[in-house]
């Protein structure tokens, strides 16, 4: 996930706009209703089988479509001089405007490929109008993935560039499947044990979710938000939005975003829209805080302060950066905090200033903290902090309401998006979470158009926690496009749902085994976060 520069101009145009073996089934409650997903013709095959992990919580496998006939697969043309990213899940630049599309299929059927154009149409969503996004070109139909390769590699020689595709992922809501879908559902009434939000040893480094499972002995574990990953945005592991874990704010909101509050270990969960605000008070004086256990200057997903460029607005897979910050560490950061240009303030476990070192960057104490500076910034911290006296780093929540959040230690809020139900009905929100990016199409088209492999959770009206994932990127199994996930979550009976994030991240570990197909070629990613379903320890 590399970062961008967006100008003005976008920012005025934004403003404007499975592995497991099988296990009996049980006669457990199914999660939520039981009619058929709306995935796909009617009429479907559709099987579910259901299985109870522990007192509470259930597991349930949803097949549909599964005797699919095969689709065909194709190459999409990439954009030449689009923009490129190390992240694997950074949709291609794979849209243009008509007339391009249309001198780019000629060229390309100039050297002899039978290429065609083909216009990309997406649905409205709560606040996005949908409609044409644009065009893609496309060279062949092939029978397999093997000979669509091929035509790639033929592609590649005559010094274009793009992607073998199966069509089956491109949304088409006539598709025959086939899906798979698995969903934990925990039932308050019923449930013992402990539902967690966990980032491993330390926030800055990655670790995969089957890892985090079986070093806290969880029943079952999902991957949970979006983080870091390109170490040009941040620390990789990092948070990038909302981050409490055991009832401390460990990440700041990209402001705005929702996030899932999971309190009294999921036994009152809820979807809840959240901003922040923090300051360091010292010396009889105080200033604000614009970031917490973050790279000072690079803010991933955008969504900060009104200094940050190019926006404030949350920005989806954006790095926005930013001079001038004072951000706040924990002992929960890392073994030692960033280097760089600017003042650190070193605390100690009572929160007295130990040193003042420049630059800034280093281990902490055990047990401490600091606060670093850069920019404009060092002289306001200068002023507040003073070896052997004492400064203060607060911070608070507040939901959409701007009603305080105050998390106890068995309140976990992971970070998300876009929403997907509201209330009972769908409510996507792409735009205002900062998957609409003017000016590129394509990212829009790979990342809410397209089906990928996708995370999903929410709260029913029954008030039991549901958290879902549903494989992709293959031919077993297609994936969700974000309009087809909120249309899922719906029909599990999920009253507000909100997206986590997915593509190769995506993961579901039951008794110690990843049961779900993760997408990325070497298996199971390495992730930022995981929400974990622990037993009941008496």
């Amino acid at each position: 996930m590399n970062s961008k520069v967006l100008g003005a101009s976008t920012v005025l145009a934004l403003l404007a706009v499975v592995g497991a073996s099988p296990a009996p089934v049980s006669s457990a409650p199914r999660p939520g209703p039981t009619r058929a997903l709306p995935l796909g013709a009617v009429g479907l095959t559709e099987t579910r089988s259901t299985r109870t992990l522990q007192p509470g919580v259930t597991l349930t496998r949803i097949v549909r479509g599964a005797d699919a006939p095969a689709l065909a697969w194709t190459v999409e043309v990439a954009i030449p001089g689009g923009a490129t990213s190390p992240d694997p899940d950074a949709p291609a630049t794979a849209l243009k405007d008509r007339a391009s599309a249309d001198e780019l299929t000629a060229g390309v059927r100039g050297d002899g490929f039978d290429a065609r154009v083909e216009e990309v149409t997406t649905p409205a969503v709560a606040d996005y109008a949908g409609g044409t996004l644009g065009w893609r070109v496309r060279v062949g139909q092939f029978d397999s993935q093997s000979a669509a390769t091929a035509e790639l590699t033929r592609l590649r020689g005559a010094g274009y560039s793009g992607s073998a595709v199966y069509t089956g992922w491109d949304g088409n809501p006539a598709d025959r499947g086939p899906w798979r879908i698995d969903v934990l559902t925990i039932d308050p009434d019923r449930f013992r044990g402990g539902l967690k939000a966990s980032y491993g040893p330390d926030l800055e480094n990655r670790e995969k979710t089957s890892e985090l499972a079986a070093a806290a002995g969880a029943t079952a574990a999902v991957n949970a938000g979006f983080f870091v990953l390109d170490p040009r945005a941040g620390a990789p592991g990092d948070p990038a939005g909302v981050g409490v874990y055991d009832g401390r704010l460990l990440s700041e909101p990209v402001n705005g975003r929702p996030g899932l509050v999971m309190r009294d270990s999921g036994r009152h969960s809820r979807v809840v829209r959240l901003t922040w605000k923090g300051r360091v008070v010292g010396r009889g004086a105080s200033q604000p805080l614009d970031g917490i256990d973050r790279v000072p200057g690079l803010i991933r997903n955008c969504g900060g302060t009104a200094d940050d460029t190019p926006t404030s607005l949350p920005l989806h897979d954006v790095t926005c950066t930013d001079r001038d910050e004072l951000i706040a560490f924990t002992p929960e950061y890392g073994r030692q905090t960033p280097q760089g240009d600017g003042l650190e303030a070193v605390l100690d476990t009572r929160g007295r200033v130990l040193e003042l070192r420049s630059p800034r960057g280093g281990p902490l104490p055990a047990g401490g903290s600091s606060v670093q500076a850069t920019g404009t910034r060092v002289t306001e911290l200068a002023a507040l902090a003073e070896v052997g006296r004492p400064l203060r780093v607060e911070r608070t929540l507040r939901d959409g309401s701007g009603r305080k959040v105050s998390p106890s230690r068995a309140t976990s809020i992971l970070n998300g998006g876009p929403e997907l139900v509201r209330d009972g009905r769908l409510h996507v929100t792409p735009a205002t979470d900062g998957m609409v990016q003017p000016g590129n199409a394509s990212f829009y088209y790979g990342w809410v158009h397209k089906r990928n492999p996708r995370t999903l959770a929410g709260v029913d009206a029954a008030g039991r926690t549901v958290l879902v994932t549903a494989d992709g990127r293959s031919t077993d199994a297609l994936g969700l496009s974000i309009p087809e996930s909120a249309a899922v979550a719906r029909a599990l009976g999920l009253r507000d749902a909100v997206n986590l994030d997915g593509g190769g991240s995506t993961t579901m570990v039951v008794d110690g085994e990843v049961i779900n197909d993760p997408s990325d070629a070497a298996g199971e990613r390495p992730v930022g976060d995981a929400l974990l379903i622990l037993p009941d320890r008496g």
